[in-house]
């Protein structure tokens, strides 16, 4: 596709000492829907919406965002969540009272280090406990609902229990991602997956047309080092995970009510910064599992051509990683990144926008609660 956006910048810079930068470059790939992304992100930029940096870099081993901060923000939401329920307004609005009785630490999310540390079931080191962490997002689930079926929890909530709702979700995959970053790091170093997740609050979202979700086809579930993807703006299930963490069951009606088949992209974009895993590749534990899952699907009646079914990843471009990091090995630029973990600028053809304000910051969690006011009462009165 000639013509068109042809790169995005992106500033990065050190939480802790915010002088310290440094950039890398976003080259789209020569489609429509890259196109169609880049000028969604420009219009985020004019509109200066707030970027969500407490949900930004995951599965860096070696963050300030250690455990035991993370821990203490979702005690802090916790918190937040069962004074809001002792003012009795969801009982008045006819609901149940909702009281959360977890408190959370290291040693209650995962177990330690002094277990024997390896990916068999007998090796326990560093792994996160499931249970805790299935209940943690059965809580978010009950009090958040879905985007096109809030739960009556999150209309009656006041602002600042909506936001701490918000954070149980975004808390509960920060952690997981944290944690089995840690645990890889002590077992096979090579194959943690750090990420960017780029999402701004109220983000405007679009439909996808058939020609977008085309690259669900050429692309599946392929991800490359560096590789630049549309983020997923809906909540609920996907297939694979369903299959992955469910013990690929039927897929009967109520199965399927929790799955969700992507309807919308933005100008949000997640980047991969860990090692390259494509289907029929090197790797064959992942053809294993890939072509387990096709099988499945095709048990259950589903076609894997199918675009609705949005099975995979769709790719918007490529870092050019020699010119930003001067280097194409993975643990370099995941060492270089990890002193870097805070958005600092982003541009689009010509367009800049500068987020001067991090996490790290004493009113960070108020700032962003004022920003989002307006979405809350738009989402109390659906």
């Amino acid at each position: 596709m000639s013509g068109g956006i042809r790169s995005v910048k992106v500033v990065l810079r050190n939480p802790l000492i915010k002088s310290d930068q440094i950039d890398y470059t976003i080259e789209l790939n020569d489609s429509q829907l890259a196109q169609d992304w880049a000028e969604a992100l420009k219009k985020e930029l004019v509109k200066k919406r707030l970027l969500e940096k407490n949900f930004c870099f995951m599965g860096f081993p070696h963050t300030p965002r250690n455990l035991s901060y993370l821990c203490k923000e979702l005690n802090d939401s916790v918190y937040r969540i069962n004074v809001f329920n002792r003012t009795k307004i969801w009982e008045t609005m006819g609901l149940k009272p909702f009281v959360i009785d977890d408190f959370y630490v290291p040693d209650s999310i995962r177990f330690g280090d002094e277990y024997p540390i390896g990916w068999d079931e007998s090796n326990l080191g560093l792994s996160i406990k499931h249970e805790v962490m299935n209940r943690l997002h059965n809580y978010f689930e009950i009090l958040q609902g879905t985007v096109e079926n809030l739960s009556p929890y999150y209309k009656y909530a006041d602002y600042t229990t909506k936001y701490a709702i918000r954070q149980l979700n975004n808390l509960c995959h920060e952690i997981e991602n944290l944690c089995l970053s840690q645990r890889k790091q002590a077992t096979a170093a090579e194959w943690i997956r750090p990420s960017q997740i780029t999402t701004f609050l109220h983000a405007e979202r679009y439909i996808l047309t058939d020609e977008h979700k085309q690259g669900f086809i050429t692309n599946g579930y392929d991800r490359v080092f560096g590789g630049v993807y549309m983020h997923w703006t809906q909540i609920g299930k996907t297939l694979f995970e369903v299959f992955r963490d469910e013990g690929a069951p039927k897929l009967t009606d109520t199965v399927c009510e929790a799955i969700t088949e992507l309807k919308y992209y933005s100008g949000e974009f997640d980047v991969e910064w860990g090692k390259s895993v494509v289907y029929n590749g090197a790797h064959e534990w992942h053809n294993k599992q890939m072509n387990e899952f096709y099988k499945w699907l095709e048990t259950n009646n589903k076609r894997i051509d199918d675009t609705n079914l949005s099975l995979g990843y769709l790719p918007l471009g490529q870092v050019n990683l020699s010119a930003s990091f001067g280097t194409l090995h993975e643990a370099t630029v995941q060492q270089i990144l990890s002193n870097y973990l805070d958005i600092h600028k982003i541009e689009v053809d010509g367009i800049l926008n500068t987020y001067d304000y991090c996490w790290s910051d004493y009113n960070y969690k108020q700032m962003q609660i004022d920003m989002m006011k307006p979405g809350y009462d738009y989402t109390s009165s659906r």
